[in-house]
């Protein structure tokens, strides 16, 4: 099988280790004579996988022990609600910022539940900047302040963290595990898996004890991180396989150097197709300020739209797929995961470079 270099935002391409070693054994676990999405999550060959998933986590980023880590279900989107129903019962206060898409519904979905400020609104740059960091600020009286750390469809990503006086709970989705962090900052950090971490049908939610203990006590049980974080996240079944998945990328990962490794490869991969299009800077145009362009999502425009069609399709033809920008913006995205080789991305600049002399 000839594998072709999968752009897509997600789900995304994964490391072909783990899919070799998923597909070893995917219907006879490691000599169990069954497949371990067929055996009981409270049995010991899932138990392994779950404790081991875990503990992998906490070695890659660090975690100090008041951190709690969960696999929950409902993407990011859950998680959308889950946090201000879970920290702003009784009249408390949060601030966000509006940085895209996923920023605009993590606010939607916030407003309906509690007493919600922008700390900073982009729209009417179109969302194709952000501010300085130390320029965000949080009310006196405010629980958290929300970030979306990276823009899946815009392209923005903050390179460095606000200073504030409250937690930050950041929505990590498309560039989690791709660099170290300040893990003092962070009260939450929450990321569907489906981008840099495994299959679709896991969340990742990371959160601090002082505010695990704020959180409410009166609501529906799964919606409650208080109910969660005592049964190390088998309150009910968990989605086996994507935690399966998650471990053997984490000891990947791990393996293979770890968070300067993968911030290492994020930022010759990003390099790589930024170079290009300032080298073409005529042809090509990237709507988002240099300041803050994403390392994981890369978009940009050709100076025609049948041009952009026709760059989409002769590049999937040469084996570079999922390179249509998202429906709402138009455009290219290249999405440069954990994943993806170095390779793809010199492949995919490279192809640009000739696209740009042929049609320049």
């Amino acid at each position: 099988m000839a594998r072709i270099y999968n752009f897509s935002a997600g789900p995304s391409t994964l490391p072909l280790p783990v899919l070799e070693q998923v597909q070893k054994d995917i219907v006879d676990y490691q000599g169990a004579g069954l497949s371990l999405i067929e055996a009981s999550h409270r049995g010991p060959h899932y138990s392994e996988v779950h404790e081991a998933a875990g503990a992998a986590m906490r070695k890659l980023l660090g975690l100090p022990e008041n951190y709690h880590v969960l696999w929950l279900q409902g993407g990011a989107t859950m998680q959308f609600a889950m946090i201000p129903m879970n920290l702003l019962q009784g009249g408390k206060k949060a601030d966000y910022t509006l940085t895209g898409s996923w920023a605009k519904k993590a606010v939607a979905d916030a407003k309906k539940l509690g007493d919600i400020a922008l700390a900073y609104d982009g729209s009417q740059e179109n969302f194709t900047t952000l501010p300085a960091a130390s320029d965000v600020g949080a009310r006196d009286d405010a629980v958290y302040l929300h970030l979306t750390s990276n823009e899946t469809i815009g392209g923005v990503q903050w390179h460095e963290w606000p200073d504030v006086a409250v937690p930050l709970v950041c929505d990590m989705s498309s560039d989690f595990l791709s660099r170290r962090l300040p893990l003092e900052k962070f009260g939450i950090i929450y990321a569907g898996a489906q981008k840099n971490l495994a299959p679709a049908g896991v969340t990742v939610v990371i959160i601090r004890d002082d505010v695990l203990e704020q959180c409410a006590d009166d609501l529906p049980a799964y919606l409650a991180y208080k109910t969660h974080a005592p049964k190390d996240s088998l309150y009910n079944t968990p989605p086996v396989f994507p935690i399966w998945v998650a471990r053997l990328v984490l000891d990947y990962l791990d393996e293979n150097g770890g968070l300067d490794w993968v911030a290492g490869l994020a930022e010759e991969r990003s390099g790589l197709l930024y170079g290009m299009m300032d080298r073409h800077a005529g042809f090509y145009s990237c709507p988002v300020a240099p300041h803050c362009r994403s390392k994981m999502n890369v978009v940009w425009r050709l100076p025609t739209e049948d041009l952009e069609k026709q760059f989409i399709a002769e590049a999937k033809a040469q084996g570079m797929d999922g390179l249509k920008g998202h429906r709402s913006v138009g455009g290219c995205r290249a999405s440069i995961y954990n994943a993806m080789p170095v390779e793809g991305a010199k492949a995919l600049a490279d192809f640009m470079d000739e696209f740009a002399r042929k049609h320049g």
